[in-house]
């Protein structure tokens, strides 16, 4: 009897059968049938996502590899066209089938007002993003992986840069894309090297030749740093993340797709699908990828805390997130940075939708010094963009707080600074949250008369999807339940164990005492409290509605990073690009082409003197040259 894994080639055949009847019939196709064929796909992935899922729940089920066709195969090195079902990619193909759907059911309200022809055009471009990322989870070997690694680059290009007309969104595009491809550079450069050391890039090959490997090994060292560069781009990470709140010029959907449940995670997946390699290579690359996602996570929660603009405060919390994940994984807690990606996706998609709620409610206004008061006449989107906050800021039992409290947690035990470091992160997350909160949703409204007239709840289109992910904001955190509350309750770490068992001993070398975990908890409780309090009695009634002075227009202006950035390396760039035009290429290379062509030209018209047509001249020439032969024989003779 032929298994549903064999059939997960449909996972992400649906998406791209729903890409080509889009694309190619967005001048024929309804509003309706783009929008009905868009999100159907995606559900139909969904359905044969989770019968694959539970296969994988299966007690002793091992991972299975499905061979679809030879791809490449040069002298000894043999590279398929396979997928890889295991515990790790089945659960990556929920989140990103399951929040896909909603965020496809929510598109077909929320884009209602674009013409047919983009609507469908938008929808194609959604359907081919899903299908790269699910290739980029199902992927066998690192070839499959980096295909569908630069098919999320190429479609967040192209979602960005959705409303091509507008000079500003194509240039925020452009900028995800150069950045990604600075990333993507390090990825390949890794690939290059895994076949120079392993003559594979298949992951059951590769991770059991580094078995063998020591402890350490230099090589391994530079492979994983390699592919860190590439989840750095991918993931937003310190120096390369300041494309991903430029994203926010795509429509907010398309925000919620990016930051939430699939591109950016795409290096967590990375890491986390080479764990036996991070573990192997020890504590520099490990210190390294602990120190960047700490400090990503510091500095972009410091820029979300003097933010205005509704989607751009979301933004920054998601760079400020990844860090967090970052963290977990640079401390060996593979489990918890996965069990983050996870819970992240519910609320973060739930918080981009809920603020695409607002947007659409004050006819696509973003700063939120110009709301207040929703909370009465958008019930549906205040309830649960409430509950997003509270499950972002990590208050238990909501989701938020088992995955950050695991990596904390595993932070504390194998450096007691990441903790201190990362909890103040955690409460700056609070503080920052229940601010965009308060002053979206508490107070008074602070809008125009004809906004408040037209403000009302959003269609069930829109409402759906934010209940639903409401919903698992609040319940995803119990399948992560730590031994301090429950023995062997941790469901997911148990589900993932064969993925990450050959990294497990290491992580079993860090374990805290119950007493020490309680004493965290309460500390960290302690303090995210107070700061959701300040924040709520702070901005309800006294909002800050003028512009930034002093060290706060420093955090509004992003700490200045993207002048920076332009001052040392763009306009250097340029300067160098000018130089090489006028001088190099104009001087240099096109003087000497010219040149070339300008001396044979005048070569030319000297030797035309000779042939003048006059019989006398040609007599000279003539005697002339027999005197030079006398000359010459002459001479030889002599």
């Amino acid at each position: 009897m032929k298994s549903i894994i064999d059939l997960v080639y449909l996972v992400p055949l649906f998406p791209l059968i729903g890409f080509l009847i889009n694309g190619l019939g967005r001048n024929y196709l309804s509003k309706s049938l783009s929008g009905i064929i868009g999100s159907a796909v995606i559900l139909a992935s969904f359905v044969v996502s989770v019968l694959i899922f539970n296969e994988t729940r299966a007690e002793g089920f091992t991972a299975v590899i499905v061979e679809l066709f030879k791809f490449i195969h040069v002298g000894d090195l043999n590279i398929p066209f396979a997928f890889q079902v295991d515990q790790l990619s089945a659960l990556f193909l929920l989140v990103i089938t399951g929040v896909g759907f909603l965020i496809h059911l929510y598109s077909t309200s929320y884009m209602h007002e674009e013409a047919s022809h983009h609507f469908a055009r938008y929808f194609a471009y959604l359907n081919l993003f899903v299908f790269s990322m699910l290739l980029l989870v199902l992927g066998a070997n690192y070839l499959i992986m980096f295909i569908g690694w630069e098919g999320v680059g190429l479609c967040s290009y192209l979602l960005i840069g959705y409303w091509f007309k507008n000079i500003s969104y194509g240039n925020a595009a452009r900028k995800a894309f150069v950045m990604n491809r600075i990333g993507d550079l390090g990825f390949l450069l890794g690939l290059f090297f895994i076949i120079q050391q392993f003559g594979s890039l298949t992951y059951v090959d590769v991770f059991k030749e580094a078995g063998g490997m020591f402890h350490g090994d230099s090589i391994l060292v530079i492979i994983t740093l390699l592919l860190f560069v590439g989840a750095t781009g991918k993931s937003a990470q310190i120096p390369l993340y300041t494309w991903l709140p430029d994203a926010m010029a795509g429509p907010t959907p398309v925000s919620a797709l990016i930051h939430a449940a699939t591109m950016v995670t795409a290096g967590i997946y990375m890491i986390a699908r080479s764990n036996i390699l991070y573990t192997l290579a020890g504590d520099v690359t490990q210190t390294v990828v602990a120190v960047v996602g700490l400090a990503t996570a510091i500095l972009a929660a410091t820029i979300a805390i003097k933010q205005n603009d509704i989607k751009k405060v979301l933004a920054y919390s998601t760079v400020s997130q990844l860090g967090y994940m970052f963290l977990g994984l640079g401390v060996g807690a593979y489990t918890g940075a996965v069990f983050h990606v996870m819970t992240h996706a519910f609320f973060k998609a739930l918080l981009f939708l809920g603020a695409g709620s607002v947007i659409h409610a004050m006819h696509h206004e973003q700063d939120i010094r110009k709301m207040g008061g929703l909370a009465k006449k958008l019930p549906i989107t205040h309830i649960t963009f409430l509950l997003g906050c509270i499950a972002i800021a990590g208050i238990p039992p909501f989701s938020g707080f088992f995955s950050k409290d695991e990596i904390l947690v595993h932070a504390f035990a194998a450096n007691p600074v990441y903790y201190i470091i990362g909890l103040a992160g955690a409460l700056m997350t609070a503080f920052y949250m229940f601010r965009l909160y308060a002053m979206t949703f508490k107070g008074t409204f602070r809008g125009t008369h004809e906004q408040e007239h037209h403000l009302h709840e959003s269609p069930w289109q829109m409402t759906v999807p934010l209940i639903v992910l409401a919903f698992l904001a609040v319940v995803a955190g119990f399948v992560g339940i730590p031994e301090l509350f429950a023995a062997d309750a941790h469901k997911l770490e148990h589900y993932l164990a064969p993925v990450f068992k050959a990294s497990t001993d290491a992580a079993e070398a860090h374990h805290l005492s119950h007493k020490t975990e309680y004493i965290l908890l309460a500390v960290s409780l302690s303090l995210i409290a107070a700061a959701i309090i300040f924040a709520l009695k702070r901005f309800s009634k006294n909002p800050e509605t003028g512009e930034p002075e002093g060290f706060g227009k420093v955090l509004a202006n992003k700490w200045y990073v993207d002048e920076l950035y332009d001052n040392i390396i763009t306009k250097p760039l340029n300067a160098l690009g000018v130089f090489f035009n006028r001088v190099i290429e104009k001087s240099g290379i096109d003087g000497l082409v010219n040149g070339v062509g300008k001396s044979v030209q005048w070569g030319g018209r000297q030797l035309r003197l000779l042939q003048s047509g006059q019989v006398g001249s040609y007599v000279l020439w003539m005697v002339l040259g027999i005197l030079i032969l006398f000359v010459i024989t002459i001479k030889i003779l002599n």
